[in-house]
């Protein structure tokens, strides 16, 4: 009869929904590709919220105990500490743009990085793509590009094989977009001491801290470029990450600011006054930084934000398979190592991450942990990802 045509109907296109789904980018916050049959678990290569069972728990605790026993020598750990940027530097120069790919994921995540009509304008956009999308046939060819940031770090410091990924690069119309779009011009707010700055003629302003190569600064310029009022601060204190970003080809310095900064160094001025950002991002950032030096920098940034301004943070939470991978000899402090280059790296709990924030006077606005399975189909390998996510809000 005429309902059960209907019904039938009705979940056959949810069904072609779910196909269409699970090959794109899945939904936020944190994803929703449910692993609910264990031996369909390489048919995907992440799989959201995943639970851990109090074994597994308990493993990872034994590990991370067990490559923790060996610490690196006291005047080895000062000169990591001393040449940071040293070590991030050869990093770059070595590497170029082409060991991240751009992360086009940050507006489903954080959308709280643009203005709110511009959001709703994306989203409007957003909608009408997807259908063009599901119906083609390069809609399964999508990978989840959020969490392949440090694959490549495992196949150079601990021989885990991946693929290599190069950076997104525009081409001439979008460039030339950049360049043609004039800066709009509103500036009504006293911005304290400095008359003029790099954005002084912007009402929202947005600082990306770590900016490296530019993997989330030209994904958000792309979208700058048609949001008048708009300005782009990003800093790195490695020099050639700053150098790579200003020679990219849709760099544009009516929307953008690259320069070099050491967020741990307090005496450093930023080029512009406090309390005139909007968002400061924090991406992989912090986890660089020596865990005795993390609250200053939390501090500091925070007088950076306006009343009601955000701080959106992402980076590796407690016994994510990164830290597991490590062997004897490579821990610095307890949860803090250092990778085969020089490069250092800390692993967060979410309380953790809560109580820097909350001392720095800013409000919980999200704190999550996301814990994924992510694996290599060919080589038939599981590995448990963690990390935390997080929104924080400075007080009106």
């Amino acid at each position: 009869n005429f309902i059960t045509k209907l019904s039938a109907l009705c979940l056959r296109k949810s069904k072609m929904q779910q196909r269409h789904q699970s090959s794109r980018r899945p939904a936020v916050p944190l994803g929703s590709r449910i692993l609910t049959d264990p031996s369909k678990v390489f048919e995907h290569n992440m799989w959201d919220h995943m639970q851990w069972s109090q074994e597994e728990e308990e493993n990872a605790k034994e590990k991370a105990a067990e490559n923790s026993l060996v610490k690196v020598q006291w005047e080895d750990q000062d000169k990591y500490e001393r040449e940071a940027s040293k070590y991030w530097n050869e990093f770059y120069k070595t590497h170029k743009n082409n060991f991240f790919k751009d992360r086009n994921w940050l507006f489903l995540e954080f959308p709280e990085i643009l203005p709110e009509k511009r959001r709703q304008e994306l989203k409007t956009e957003e909608r009408s793509s997807e259908h063009t999308k599901i119906n083609s046939t390069n809609s399964f060819s999508h990978k989840n590009e959020m969490f392949e940031e440090d694959e490549k770090y495992w196949k150079k410091n601990f021989g885990g094989g991946s693929t290599s990924v190069e950076g997104y690069v525009y081409n001439k119309n979008q460039a030339k977009s950049l360049t043609d779009n004039p800066q709009g011009k509103n500036c009504g707010e006293e911005l304290g001491r400095l008359e003029f700055f790099p954005g002084s003629d912007a009402t929202y302003r947005i600082l990306e801290v770590g900016c490296g190569a530019g993997n989330s600064v030209f994904p958000i310029l792309k979208v700058l470029c048609n949001t008048p009022g708009t300005f782009l601060y990003c800093c790195d204190f490695a020099s050639g990450a700053v150098e790579l970003v200003k020679s990219h080809s849709s760099y544009n310095s009516a929307w953008c600011s690259a320069f070099v900064h050491d967020v741990c160094d307090d005496a450093l001025p930023y080029p512009f006054p406090d309390e005139i950002l909007d968002v400061i991002l924090l991406v992989f950032v912090l986890s660089t930084i020596h865990p005795d030096r993390m609250q200053a920098v939390v501090n500091r940034l925070a007088k950076l934000l306006k009343p009601g301004g955000m701080l959106l943070f992402r980076d590796y939470g407690r016994y994510d398979t990164a830290q597991l991978r490590f062997k004897k000899g490579h821990c610095l402090s307890e949860n803090f190592y250092v990778r085969g280059d020089g490069t250092r790296v800390y692993f967060f709990t979410k309380d953790e991450v809560r109580n820097m924030f909350n001392l720095a006077g800013l409000t919980e606005v999200q704190n999550l942990v996301d814990r994924r399975l992510q694996v290599n189909r060919k080589k038939k390998v599981k590995m448990q990802r963690v990390w935390i996510q997080s929104k924080f809000q400075k007080p009106l």
